[in-house]
């Protein structure tokens, strides 16, 4: 799964694809009679357009013309008139980067000038130059970094301005498949692009990679509305205008576009309760920290389910998963209920999760099914 890194778009190497053909006409030559009729025909039409321009009727006949208002009423749950509401919270952020500029998107938490937006969009920037956030007005700040955190692939901004239109948060978790959405923000530095359209899943486990190196594992609601590379850190917002979601990922099927591909119908934001949990944290403390259970997971594992990594290391001491017995080599195929059949699944599931929560882990152990019930600890 590709994080949504901004691109630059270079010159096209050969004739654009709208550019027409270039050719010379050739010369012919109309008898004088026949030039003397084509004007006259020309001139009735003309005489007959004339009368129609001016009367407002059809070839002089008179006509009944439908009456039109000139305003066009837009519902408040239209998609115009939500992208009226939401767009001034919408913000663009740039970057400098060692391979050169690029772009995001975030949007208005606090009307205090707290910002949020993917980790990703920030953390391969220059210390030395400044990020760069401008409002839907086209007003510009430079940006201070409250706080990052990759393992959600979320960051905090702020910027020195006051009364800005903080966007409203909604419920993640009581959004569901076929409820309509609208993206905003700012795909290939076009800022201000408003995209429309569906939840088509949710609890999709997502892996992203950014630059430095560390994964994001992200419980991630799918969209079929278009998001492209600059998307990254812009609000998916439902049918009232609340944030349901962070903007995140794509699904790409090759590299056509800077490394990326354009949107195929398959991108992926984080759950809005998650991100507004993580955004406190790093307002409040500059950090957060994320639920786990105190184990190592073998990657490499084939199989159904997520394999606890054989050896010591498997274990981590004093852990939610010793404290409950499991022991490394043991097979995790269910957590609270629900089947996992590899470990992305189970590192998202568990960081869908609170720190404290208590959940019941099934597992294998040499051909035999068991279960334990395991407190979530904090990462250090």
């Amino acid at each position: 799964m590709e994080p949504l890194d901004p691109n630059s778009v270079g010159a096209p190497s050969s004739s654009a694809w709208w550019s027409e053909p270039v050719y010379k006409p050739k010369r012919t030559s109309i008898p004088l009679g026949s030039a003397l009729a084509l004007a006259v025909v020309a001139g009735v039409v003309g005489s007959a357009v004339g009368g129609f321009s001016t009367n407002g009727t059809l070839l002089g006949h008179r006509v009944n013309l439908v009456s039109v208002s000139n305003t066009v009423e837009r519902a408040p749950d239209s998609v115009a008139g939500i992208a009226q509401r939401v767009l001034p919270s919408v913000v663009s952020i740039a970057t400098q980067t060692s391979t050169g500029g690029a772009t995001g998107s975030g949007f208005v938490i606090e009307s205090s000038g707290y910002i949020l937006t993917n980790n990703h969009v920030v953390e391969g920037s220059i210390g030395t130059d400044p990020i760069v956030v401008t409002l839907n007005s086209g007003k510009t700040f430079n940006a201070q970094v409250v706080g990052t955190d990759a393992a959600y692939d979320l960051a905090v901004l702020k910027i020195s301005a006051t009364n800005l239109p903080a966007l409203q948060f909604g419920d993640s978790d009581k959004i569901q498949v076929g409820d309509p959405v609208i993206a905003v923000g700012s795909p290939l530095g076009l800022s201000g692009t408003v995209t429309s359209g569906i939840i088509s899943a949710k609890n999709r486990a997502v892996s992203a990679g950014g630059s430095s190196g560390e994964s994001s594992f992200i419980n991630a609601l799918q969209t079929d509305a278009a998001i492209n590379p600059g998307n990254s850190g812009g609000p998916l917002v439902d049918q009232t205008g609340a944030v349901i979601g962070v903007n995140s990922a794509i699904a790409s099927l090759g590299s056509s576009f800077g490394g990326q591909s354009g949107s195929i119908g398959l991108g992926f934001a984080i759950p809005i309760n998650q991100a507004r949990k993580t955004a406190n944290q790093l307002i409040k403390t500059g950090k957060a920290t994320y639920p786990i259970i105190g184990i190592s997971l073998d990657m490499n594992y084939a199989g159904s389910g997520a394999k606890i990594t054989d050896g010591p290391t498997g274990i981590h001491a004093s852990g939610p998963a010793a404290v409950a017995g499991l022991q490394p080599g043991d097979i995790i195929t269910k957590f609270d209920g629900k089947s996992i059949s590899g470990p992305d699944e189970l590192i998202v599931a568990v960081r869908a999760r609170s720190v404290g929560d208590k959940v019941v882990l099934t597992f294998l152990r040499n051909g035999t099914s068991h279960q334990v019930t395991v407190t979530l600890a904090a990462a250090k």
